[in-house]
């Protein structure tokens, strides 16, 4: 806790109701967060205020704030403006959603005969050689990555001559995208030629790139070197493949950049897809905190930090101040900048992909994949949740006739199964057939272990964003009482089956929600639905045949149930029992010698 809250609220207090820019200081002076406001006062006072509603990350810094001072503007907008400008000017600790961390890429080529093509962030007296440098490191990672795989060059750790044939060659050869120099049987001249050749295609292009292998290939074949001539038409092949696969994206393309955002999860992920001469060149991902920013920021202070402002700018969305930015850009490029929302055609779609990637990078950093996602978001809107479903724990009972009650707890996270926190559980609390007050008493002791339990990432310390059960309005109204009672607010919902044992409709107190028509969701409840039902009985199964064994013994006189589950665990089955002698089930935990001889004489009767 900051010793000087108290003060520095008195301070905020003070502020006027005006638009303007506030930086804070530490305790050595310098300072570690600059923030824009709409009215000073009531921004900079909450800093200061209760510290329950504040993230993690916020409540850092206000610890060590040891001052503030701030600047009035005429408007939010030029608030916006001047706080982009100080946090590119003095990169404060806590002004963490976008920072010019872009450096410069080399291409580079490993030193002696056979060096390796790579990309790298700096260069290093190493001897190696350095081509560069190059401002998109996503255009040096793509090129390098295209011409190993074009021209057949390893990408492994081995070093040669040193690793040659001591292992075998990896996947990359047996998939035609490695020329395997480990196993000693290439040569250097041929390996020296793939190599010019992937730097002659990094540093000219495909176009001159493939200009050059014909001519190779053509006197290749003149001085009847057939062999050779075969290779290089393979490498003209996969130049002009690649180059196809290009001019699916560059068609049309205006040199622009797309900017499209999705958030989710309490996580908002910004990308760029920066398009020159008609060729995608540029990309870049940024997630921060949903709340830190919106598209009018992000654009403020990306372009304060990348400098270089294209003409056209795509966006997936229209915002109040588009305008205002389109002014600001135009002024900092010194020619008319044009910020579009496409609604169809080309652009459209860009944006689309444009927004895919996003998506995707977002999925990526928590876990899963864009489908995983996709199939929690509609679950979402259909359950009406407030939240993304990323832990679910879905319950089912198992018995027969009354006997061996149990039941089992599958959870699903980011939408995969999360198998270490599966659970099992044996009813305790009656005999017989209540598939309600099973539940119940599951879900009891569940959140009774929760509220025991430290908080913790899975497994019972977590409280999981929805439950499911497979059943319908009953079970459903069992374990709703145990939540009320029990303080557990945490969306319950039963999944029914039809006739065909197959999930039709999600059922909550509000009625049944079908989910038959939604193919995707409906897959997911259905596999979700016969994964908890297959643990359970797979434990069913597994407590009945245990005491269907244990029956079998103790009807010998002397063995009860402690003595029949001893023995089953130390000779694992009847049959290794029946085949002890007796010096063997003698030995065996918690038997006499008169038990023994009593299970002895059950197996050898003569």
């Amino acid at each position: 806790m900051n010793p000087k809250m108290s003060e520095l609220r008195k301070k905020a207090m003070a502020l006027p109701l005006l638009p303007g820019v506030y930086i804070m200081h530490g305790k050595d002076g310098g300072i570690i967060y600059i923030g824009k406001a709409k009215a000073l006062k009531n921004r900079v006072s909450q800093y200061f205020g209760s510290q329950n509603n504040h993230p993690e990350k916020v409540r850092r810094m206000v610890d060590n704030v040891d001052d503030f001072e701030y600047i009035i503007t005429d408007s939010e907008f030029e608030a916006l403006i001047l706080e982009c400008s100080l946090i590119k000017q003095h990169s404060p600790k806590y002004n963490i959603l976008l920072k010019d961390d872009k450096g410069y890429s080399y291409i580079r080529v490993g030193a002696g005969d056979w060096g390796k093509l790579s990309y790298v962030l700096q260069k290093a007296d190493d001897g190696a050689l350095y081509i560069g440098p190059y401002k998109s490191s996503y255009y040096v990672k793509s090129a390098v990555e295209e011409a190993n795989r074009i021209f057949m060059l390893p990408t492994c750790s081995r070093q040669f001559p040193r690793d040659f044939r001591k292992a075998r060659p990896c996947l990359n050869y047996h998939i035609h995208r490695c020329m395997a120099p480990c196993t000693g049987r290439v040569k250097l001249s041929d390996y020296r030629e793939s190599l010019d050749q992937a730097l002659d295609f990094l540093k000219g292009g495909s176009s001159n790139s493939i200009r050059q292998l014909t001519a190779q290939m053509e006197e290749a074949a003149e001085n009847l070197e057939f062999e050779r001539a075969a290779r290089i038409r393979d490498k003209i092949a996969a130049v002009k493949k690649m180059g196809d696969r290009q001019k699916v994206v560059a068609n049309k393309v205006l040199d622009e950049d797309v900017i499209a955002s999705f958030q989710n999860g309490g996580k908002t992920c910004f990308q760029v897809f920066r398009f020159e001469g008609g060729r995608l060149f540029d990309r870049e991902s940024f997630i921060f905190d949903s709340g830190e920013g919106d598209t009018e920021e992000f654009l403020l202070r990306y372009y304060t930090l990348r400098g270089d402002i294209p003409k056209n700018i795509a966006l997936d969305g229209s915002f109040e101040g588009l305008e205002e930015v389109g002014r600001w850009l135009s002024e900092r490029r010194g020619s008319k900048v044009n910020l579009t929302v496409p609604q169809r055609g080309e652009q459209a779609q860009l944006v689309a992909m444009c927004r895919s990637n996003a998506a995707e990078a977002l999925a990526q950093q928590k876990g899963a994949t864009v489908r995983e996602y996709s199939v929690l978001e509609e679950l979402k809107e259909t359950l009406g949740l407030e939240k993304l479903p990323e832990y679910i724990e879905c319950y089912d009972i198992s018995n027969l006739a009354g006997t061996e009650n149990v039941a089992g707890m599958v959870v699903c996270k980011n939408g995969r199964p999360l198998r270490s926190a599966y659970r099992k559980f044996k009813i305790k609390g009656f005999e017989g057939q209540d598939d309600y007050a099973s539940m119940a008493e599951v879900l009891t002791r569940r959140f009774e272990e929760y509220k025991k339990a430290e908080k913790a990432d899975e497994g019972f310390g977590r409280l999981p964003d929805l439950i499911l059960l497979d059943g319908g309005r009953g079970q459903v109204a069992a374990v709703s009482a145990v939540l009320e009672k029990m303080d557990i607010r945490v969306p319950l919902f039963g999944l029914v089956k039809d006739d065909r044992h197959r999930t039709r409709a999600v059922t909550g107190e509000g009625g049944e929600i079908a989910v038959s028509s939604r193919r995707a969701l409906f897959a997911f409840l259905s596999k979700l639905q016969d994964e908890v039902h297959r643990y359970a009985i797979g434990y069913h199964h597994t407590r009945r045949k245990n005491a269907t064994l244990r029956s079998s013994l103790t009807d010998i006189e002397g063995i009860g149930e402690v003595r029949a589950k001893a023995l089953l665990k130390h000779f694992r089955t009847i049959d290794n029992i029946s085949k002890a002698d007796l010096q063997e089930l003698q030995e065996a935990p918690k038997m006499t010698r008169e038990a023994a001889l009593a299970v002895y004489r059950r197996f050898h009767p003569q």
